[in-house]
């Protein structure tokens, strides 16, 4: 999945020269975190967030506000030329860029200009519906070894079952190095008869972890 399908195309933004109170002002109206600063040619020069404001903004208890920070021009506090992303991005590269820079937007730019934003937000949005989690289903997770093939042998057990298969995630095991944890999203609310049934093929199943059985 690529950046475009997800990212936000109705962008609010404001320019260099707007001032700390527009961009409260625009944040509180909008209710969004996040405002890409833009030059006069449409190009991404900086961005702001709803924490770079709490930052510089007095406290309500502090009896010597001070009431010019509000009229400070964006250009005075931005972050100056913020990492950007493009439509074509792969969703996967960008989520790992926002946790390695601990960031939490990427204004996304196209031929030079603004076209969108994502944001952390989006993306863990994004990786919910992904793997169905927001859908009427039910979690099974299953212990496996580490060898080519296995997946095909999990997925036949669920294939007889006629089961609709949400997703399915493979990850490693930290128990063991030789095995890894194969994670079954399935849209049926009693798996009791597919687990049977994975155990019945020696499978390990770790969730739902019933009383009285093994793990």
């Amino acid at each position: 999945m690529i950046i475009e399908e997800i990212m936000q195309t109705d962008v609010f933004f404001l320019a260099p020269t707007n001032t700390v109170k527009d961009a409260l002002e625009v944040m509180r109206e909008k209710k969004i975190r996040h405002l890409p600063i833009v030059d006069d040619n449409e190009k991404v020069v900086g961005i702001i967030t709803a924490h770079d404001l709490k930052n510089i903004l007095p406290s309500s208890l502090n009896k010597d506000i001070n009431l010019t920070t509000y009229d400070t021009p964006l250009e005075k506090i931005m972050v100056k030329d913020p990492l950007i992303g493009h439509p074509l991005d792969f969703i996967e590269e960008i989520a790992l860029t926002l946790y390695e820079s601990k960031i939490s937007c990427m204004p996304i730019v196209s031929g030079g200009k603004l076209v969108g934003i994502v944001t952390s937000t989006d993306l863990l949005y994004t990786y919910i519906e992904l793997t169905g989690a927001n859908k009427p289903s039910s979690k099974i997770d299953i212990r496996v070894s580490d060898k080519p093939g296995i997946l095909s042998d999990v997925m036949e057990i669920f294939k007889n079952h006629h089961a609709n298969v949400l997703s399915v995630l493979v990850y490693p095991s930290v128990q063991n190095n030789d095995t890894k944890i194969i994670s079954v999203r399935v849209q049926i609310m009693n798996p009791l008869p597919i687990i049977e049934d994975l155990r019945k093929e020696s499978f390990n199943v770790l969730w739902p972890n019933l009383p009285g059985v093994e793990r």
